[in-house]
C-alpha cells in the first residue's frame, strides 16, 4: 500500500512538473519578443530558429500545447482522486479537488507563468526544442481540433475569421511606438518620426505640398536679366517657369544650370536660351500617396514635381525634401525662409496661422487631431463649424478650443488653439 502510494504520489509530481512545463512554454511563446528571436535568428541562433517555426504554425502550436496541458492536468487529477478515495472514501474526491486544485492553481499555472512572463524570450529559447517534437507528435490531433474551432466559429458568426496580418502588424507596430517611454524631445521626436513612416501611404501630396499661392515662380517672358534676378534672390534652386498665366508651368529652372550658362554666354542671356536649359515640368495627381511619390523620387532620380487636380489644373508643388520632412521634421539651411507658423502665448497656449498643417501640430505637441477631412488647421475649422467663421468666434470640438484672431476675406488668418483640460 505505502509502495503504491508513493508511486502515484511521484507520477502526480511528475505530471504537475510537466503541467509547469507546458503553461510556461505557451506564455513565453506568445509573450517573447518576435523582432528580437528574429535578429537571433538572424545571428544563427538555432533555438530561435525553432521559436520562430513553431510561431509561424502558432494554431497548431497553441493547440497542441494545451493538448498536452489538459492531458496531465486530467491525468494528474485522475490518480490523485482515485488515490485519496482508496484511503478516505467517498469524501477523498473533495481532498483530491481541493489539494490539486490547489498545486496545479500555485505550482502548475501562476509561478511557471509569471517566470516566463518576465523571462519570456529566455523561456521561449529553452522550451523551443522540448516542443518541437510534442507539437509534431500532437500536430494532427491540433489539426483536427483547430478544424472543428473554425468551423463552429463560422457556424455561429457566418463569416470568415481571417484577419488581415499586414493590418494587425501595423497596429502592433503603433501600438509599440506609442508605449516607447520617455517625455523628452529627443523621445517625443523619435515618436513622431516612426508614426510618420508608418503614415506615408496614408497621405497624399496634396496634404503636404507647397499651395500654388505661395509657389515661387519666374514669368518666362520677362527680361532675361530679372528671371536671373529673381533666381538669385530666391531660397530656392529650383523655380518653375510659367507663361501667360501663373498656373500654365512650362518648365523648371535649375539655379546651378542658370549660372552655368550665365558663364558659357557671358553674361548675354535670351530667351531662348533660358527656355532651352529648363527642365521638363513632371505633373503628378493630388491624390499620389506620399510613399508612391518618395519611390518615383527615387526612380526618376528627380526632386521636384507639379501636382495638379483631376482637371489637369495645378494646385502646388512638392518635392523630395517635403517628404523627408514629413519623417524627421522640419529640415532648415542657410538659405530657409523662417516663416513664424506657431507662437507660444502661455500655458498650453498657442497662436497659429492658418495654413499651418495638422500633421505638423500632432507631430510637434503630440495633439491627435484627425486629417482625413483638411490638411490645415483652418480647413479643420471649417469643415468642424461647417460656416465661414468670424473674428472673436471661438469652437471647441475633439477636445480642443479654437478662437478665431484674424480673418481676411473668406480666409482664416490665425487662431488661438488651447487643449482643454482632460
Amino acid at each position: 500500500m505505502e509502495t503504491e502510494l508513493i508511486l502515484s504520489i511521484g507520477i502526480i509530481i511528475v505530471l504537475l512538473i510537466l503541467s509547469a512545463f507546458f503553461s510556461g512554454a505557451e506564455t513565453s511563446m506568445t509573450a517573447s519578443s518576435k523582432p528580437r528571436m528574429h535578429t537571433l535568428e538572424q545571428g544563427g541562433d538555432k533555438n530561435a530558429r525553432i521559436v520562430n517555426s513553431l510561431w509561424s504554425a502558432k494554431e497548431r502550436l497553441i493547440g497542441s500545447i494545451l493538448l498536452g496541458n489538459n492531458l496531465v492536468n486530467i491525468l494528474a487529477s485522475s490518480i490523485a482522486t482515485s488515490t485519496l478515495i482508496g484511503l478516505f472514501g467517498e469524501t477523498g474526491v473533495v481532498y483530491a479537488t481541493l489539494v490539486m486544485t490547489a498545486l496545479v492553481l500555485i505550482f502548475a499555472e501562476v509561478l511557471p507563468k509569471t517566470y516566463a512572463l518576465r523571462y519570456a524570450d529566455k523561456a521561449a529559447l529553452a522550451s523551443a526544442p522540448i516542443l518541437r517534437p510534442i507539437v509534431y507528435l500532437f500536430g494532427p490531433i491540433a489539426l483536427s481540433v483547430e478544424a472543428i474551432v473554425h468551423a463552429t466559429l463560422s457556424l455561429f458568426t457566418g463569416k470568415d475569421i481571417n484577419v488581415d496580418v499586414s493590418e494587425v502588424a501595423e497596429e502592433e507596430l503603433r501600438g509599440a511606438i506609442d508605449l516607447h517611454e520617455g517625455q523628452g524631445e529627443e523621445i517625443r521626436h523619435e515618436r513622431a518620426m516612426l508614426r510618420s513612416i508608418l503614415d506615408l501611404d496614408d497621405v497624399t501630396v496634396e496634404e503636404i505640398m507647397t499651395h500654388r499661392q505661395h509657389v515661387n515662380a519666374c514669368d518666362a517672358n520677362d527680361n532675361p536679366s530679372k528671371i536671373i534676378e529673381d533666381v538669385l534672390s530666391s531660397p530656392y534652386t529650383r523655380i518653375p517657369l510659367w507663361k501667360d498665366r501663373q498656373d500654365n508651368i512650362v518648365g523648371v529652372l535649375h539655379a546651378k544650370a542658370l549660372l552655368r550658362a550665365v558663364r558659357s554666354h557671358e553674361g548675354e542671356l535670351d530667351q531662348e536660351t533660358i527656355l532651352s536649359i529648363t527642365n521638363e515640368p513632371w505633373f503628378i495627381p493630388a491624390s499620389t500617396s506620399l510613399l508612391s511619390q518618395l519611390h518615383a523620387f527615387r526612380d526618376r532620380h528627380a526632386h521636384f514635381a507639379i501636382v495638379v487636380d483631376e482637371y489637369g489644373e495645378m494646385q502646388g508643388i512638392v518635392t523630395l525634401e517635403d517628404i523627408l520632412e514629413e519623417i524627421v521634421g522640419d529640415i532648415s539651411d542657410e538659405h530657409d525662409v523662417e516663416i513664424e507658423g506657431v507662437q507660444s502665448v502661455g500655458d498650453d497656449q498657442y497662436i497659429v496661422n492658418g495654413t499651418v498643417t495638422i500633421r505638423d501640430l500632432n507631430r510637434q505637441f503630440e495633439w491627435r487631431l484627425p486629417d482625413d477631412e483638411a490638411s490645415t488647421i483652418a480647413g479643420l475649422i471649417l469643415y468642424e463649424a461647417r460656416q465661414i467663421p468670424q473674428v472673436g468666434q471661438a469652437f471647441v470640438f475633439h477636445n480642443m478650443r479654437f478662437e478665431i484672431l484674424e480673418r481676411k476675406r473668406h480666409q482664416i488668418i490665425s487662431i488661438r488653439v488651447s487643449p482643454l483640460p482632460e
